[in-house]
């Protein structure tokens, strides 16, 4: 007897703010979202780790052309270092290099902290996606190859102790694009004499999108299928963090036929752009004194 076939992927358009679990890939989760919603486009605002939890947002339809307004957006990470243990990922995936004691303190490591605040040079650890010669550095890494990488600039703008327990301490840590929390978690292991490595790590907030707007796997699966869009988040949730600008009818015309609008504004800084029917895109200011579509969504509510 055959199955019952699938219905054709119809077109949903919405940001799904998604409480990724342990042990699955971004991609993995991107495409069970998808599958879930019967999406005929999807994509992701950037990757994390199959270790991590936590905020990954996930989009649909029109709002994939303003994903990548989430890969320069500041992050937020709640994360565990283990102290004691130095590992060739500096995460608890990798392989044990070395153990040491653990002879430092809560005191020692809220002492430590600030230095690691500021502006930071970082070097990217060799299991990571960063490309080489066309080749993601994880490969390279698995076939036992190091390569020199170059420090880069990135910005922790705080790191909050939370508790310690055991070998182990949690901290909330908020910074810049780029940032490689396990990094951070084996430099600090570093100054303190004893190694570490991260041993957990939960994403909590990505620009201005929080964790507390996520929803699990479990909870999207609950619902029926015809009722999980009321899940979703409107498109221009990944402009959140832009400033709003309100255009008249005419306006919003001219702007949805890629023609500027007269509007004064800081040069070079975008807008989230609605008209009277809602939102239409994302804006560019010029320098002498137009408003430009920088980009636009196909079809504007009747």
């Amino acid at each position: 007897m055959n199955a019952p076939r699938r219905p054709p992927r119809r077109k949903v358009d919405g940001v799904l703010l998604f409480d990724k679990p342990a042990g699955m890939s971004s991609n993995a989760a991107l495409q069970k979202a998808r599958w879930l919603f019967n999406a005929a486009k999807a994509g992701h605002t950037g990757t994390l780790d199959p270790l991590a939890t936590g905020l990954l947002p996930l989009c649909f339809g029109e709002a994939t052309k303003f994903a990548g307004e989430l890969l320069d957006a500041d992050k937020a990470y709640r994360a565990t270092v283990r102290l004691g243990i130095v590992t060739d990922t500096a995460d608890a995936e990798g392989q044990v290099l070395e153990t040491r004691p653990v002879t430092v303190g809560e005191a020692a490591v809220r002492g430590l902290l600030p230095r690691f605040t500021g502006v930071q040079r970082q070097v990217p650890p060799m299991h990571s996606a960063l490309k080489r010669d066309g080749k993601p550095l994880y490969e390279l890494a698995r076939q036992g190859i190091e390569v020199e990488r170059a420090p880069r600039e990135v910005t922790i703008h705080a790191l909050e102790f939370l508790g310690w327990a055991g070998d182990s301490f949690e901290m909330d840590v908020s910074c810049s694009k780029g940032t490689y929390v396990r990094t951070l978690a084996a430099d600090i292991g570093a100054a303190l004499g004893c190694g570490a490595h991260l041993a957990a790590l939960r994403r909590t907030r990505v620009g201005a999108l929080d964790i507390a707007a996520a929803v699990t796997l479990e909870q999207i699966e609950a619902r029926a299928a015809d009722e999980r869009d009321g899940l979703l988040m409107p498109p221009d949730a990944l402009l959140a963090g832009l400033p709003a600008l309100l255009l008249n009818e005419r306006e919003t015309a001219r702007l949805l036929h890629g023609q500027p609008v007269r509007w004064e504004g800081p040069p070079g800084s975008r807008c989230r752009v609605s008209g009277p029917r809602g939102f239409i895109g994302l804006g560019e200011f010029s320098a002498d004194g137009w408003l430009q579509p920088k980009r636009l969504i196909a079809s504007i509510p009747a």
